[in-house]
C-alpha cells in the first residue's frame, strides 16, 4: 500500500509532517505530491517537520535535499524541523547541504522562524 503524506496549507505556508519512516516510493510521491501543491497554492513557504524520522537511507536524504532546492526554485522558503542526531550525520557525510535552509528543534519555533522570514 503506498501512504501519502499529508500536505496541509496554513495561509502562505505548507505544513509537512513526516510521521513515519520512508520508503523510496513514499519519497518519490511525496516530492511530486509537494510540488503539485506549491504550483497549485504559490505557497510562499513550505515546512517539513522530521520529528517522527530516526534515521535516513542515501536515497531519501537525496530525496529531502531535492525537495528543497526544488521548493526555493519555485519561490518558496523551507524550514525544516525535528532533525534527529542520525538524519543530521547522514545528510552530512553525503554531502546534502542545507545553505538557506532554516532549521528549528519543533515545529512551533520552525513556525516561528519561517514567518518571520516571510515578513522580511
Amino acid at each position: 500500500m503506498n501512504m501519502r503524506i499529508p500536505i496541509l496549507k496554513l495561509y502562505d505556508t505548507l505544513i509537512v509532517s513526516i510521521q513515519w519512516e520512508l520508503d523510496d516510493r513514499t519519497a518519490l510521491q511525496f516530492q511530486e505530491d509537494l510540488m503539485e501543491k506549491l504550483h497549485e497554492t504559490e505557497a510562499s513557504g513550505v515546512l517539513i517537520d522530521l520529528t517522527a524520522i530516526d534515521f535516513i537511507d542515501s536515497f531519501i536524504a537525496k530525496v529531502i535535499g531535492d525537495v528543497i532546492q526544488m521548493s526555493s526554485l519555485m519561490g518558496a522558503k523551507v524550514v525544516i524541523t525535528g532533525i534527529q542526531p542520525a538524519v543530521a550525520i547522514t545528510l552530512i557525510e553525503l554531502g546534502i547541504r542545507l545553505e538557506g535552509v532554516l532549521t528549528a528543534l519543533d515545529l512551533e519555533n520552525g513556525l516561528d522562524k519561517l514567518h518571520k522570514e516571510l515578513e522580511d
